[in-house]
């Protein structure tokens, strides 16, 4: 069979009932619904992280983000209970990417867009890419999504130029000047849908209509969830203890219209593949980095029935989209239920270019061509999370592992632990640990063995945080009502 082209799409901050395919009624995703209609949606497939960096850094390496030393968000840091386990910056150079052994195997590298895995020492170009646009230290398009930018990697095009817009022209650009008929991998990471909640105004005001013809813009779409764990920052400047503003419903009509423009730009790149002869043999993946926004920063999406969103470590915060199209392998629609990682598309991708596994290198991934072939079964297994953080969304420093259907979770803040049938209670509403003893003290056990495995940092306590959060103002409840 003839190397496939590989293109990963990575989207930021994309909840998993953000689009149609996967339950969404609001937002409108046609070009994503037909993707997932030729080939497989995944229904448990999960980010290794429940925020951006690490998830991007298991993709890369193929491991567990714990197992880098990489386990939160880039320069991500708050004061909380408990002080936050040390993590790494960077992703080191000693780590061999997926890029580079592509690279070795004769693929060109092409990465546009997000990076968030370091300073310019790290940047793209120094993990194997021939290619780099847009790629960075930054996590968000710190000057908006309109031009200009303010981003070190690309340049200030004309004023009001939408940036999905130009991060997939420049896509197709590539796909369209490639020099000779060897095979690339675009590891095409936007920026989208991370904040700031920015969209072309035909589009917003089309949602707005919408959402008034609906008579969901009657509806408040917040509920207060109580007081963050971390200090507001700065924690000395005399500002309040920060809440959880948890949204309900999907109404945000800015937001609705990042999702559509993501939606027609993908669709654009998926047009060019055609046009070009190059979409039979072209293994294309559509995943999230983690799970929607919804508790914090202006809560712009709802996981519903999931709980939570991103930075927490209940489902909303890691169970994502995912979608994989290859018309030379998978010749009808599949929907899997197989839990699945971030770090599995590295052996995958090695696999179908016919390129040797290298388990020293993704230590934790496990290829998905049997899911894709059709022809075998995928090994059993547990997946595990380690976070020893502070989301700036509400969540609290954590670890957990999956196996069939039971979900533990170890909380550090009150060394408690949770049990949860994600099957039977996809909301995580029910903690069963009470009712099955000997399987949570089973499931711990398997956490505890893996943490030593990876050798995972442990957060500790702060001696200071009684003094520093009496030092806060508090703001009553009714005063987010």
């Amino acid at each position: 069979m003839k190397r496939p082209n590989i293109v990963i799409i990575l989207i930021d901050d994309l909840g998993w009932r953000d689009l149609g395919c996967y339950g969404s009624s609001f937002y409108e995703t046609p070009r994503l619904d037909e993707l997932a209609q030729e080939g497989i949606k995944f229904t448990n497939a999960y980010a290794s992280c429940p925020v951006c960096s690490p998830t991007r850094a298991s993709i890369m390496t193929g491991k567990y983000p714990a197992r880098v030393g990489l386990t939160n968000f880039i320069a991500g840091t708050r004061q909380g209970r408990m002080i936050e386990a040390p993590f790494l910056h960077y992703l080191p150079l000693t780590e061999t990417s997926i890029a580079t052994e592509l690279k070795k195997g004769g693929y060109h590298t092409w990465h546009i867009g997000k990076w968030h895995l370091g300073d310019e020492e790290f940047y793209p170009e120094k993990h194997g890419f021939d290619v780099n646009i847009g790629g960075c230290y930054l996590g968000m398009p710190v000057g908006g999504y309109f031009s200009p930018w303010n981003n070190p990697a690309l340049p200030d095009v004309e004023p009001g130029t939408y940036l999905t817009d130009y991060l997939t022209d420049k896509a197709i650009e590539l796909i369209k000047n490639r020099k000779d008929d060897e095979p690339f991998f675009l590891n095409f990471c936007h920026y989208a849908v991370h904040t700031p909640i920015q969209a072309p105004k035909e589009l917003v005001d089309k949602y707005q209509k919408k959402a008034k013809a609906l008579a969901i813009d009657e509806i408040n779409p917040f509920v207060d969830c109580g007081e963050m764990p971390v200090l507001p920052y700065p924690w000395d400047k005399g500002n309040p203890m920060p809440r959880i503003q948890q949204r309900v419903i999907q109404s945000d009509p800015e937001y609705a219209a990042m999702i559509e423009n993501l939606d027609t730009n993908i669709g654009q790149l998926l047009d060019t593949l055609q046009e070009e002869g190059l979409a039979e043999d072209t293994l294309l993946v559509f995943v999230s980095d983690n799970g929607g926004l919804a508790t914090a920063e202006g809560s712009p999406t709802c996981n519903a029935p999931l709980s939570n969103g991103k930075g927490w470590d209940r489902e909303g915060g890691v169970r994502v989209c995912q979608i994989i199209r290859w018309p030379a392998m998978i010749k009808q629609h599949i929907q899997s239920a197989e839990p699945v990682q971030s770090c599995d598309f590295y052996p995958t991708f090695l696999e179908a270019a016919g390129l040797p596994l290298k388990p020293e290198l993704h230590r934790d991934g496990v290829s998905l061509m049997p899911i894709i072939s059709g022809d075998g079964e995928m090994p059993e297994r547990p997946l595990f999370w380690h976070f020893p953080h502070y989301g700036n969304q509400g969540g609290q420093p954590a670890a957990w592992v999956l196996r069939d259907d039971w979900k533990l979770i170890h909380r550090y803040d009150s060394g408690s632990d949770e049990l949860f049938n994600i099957s039977a209670d996809i909301s995580e509403s029910i903690n069963r640990i009470d009712e099955y003893p000997e399987l949570a003290a089973e499931l711990k056990q398997l956490l505890l063995d893996w943490q030593n495995d990876v050798e995972a940092k442990i957060p500790l306590p702060n001696p200071e945080w009684e003094a520093l959060y009496a030092m806060v103002p508090k703001v009553p409840n009714n005063a987010h009502e």
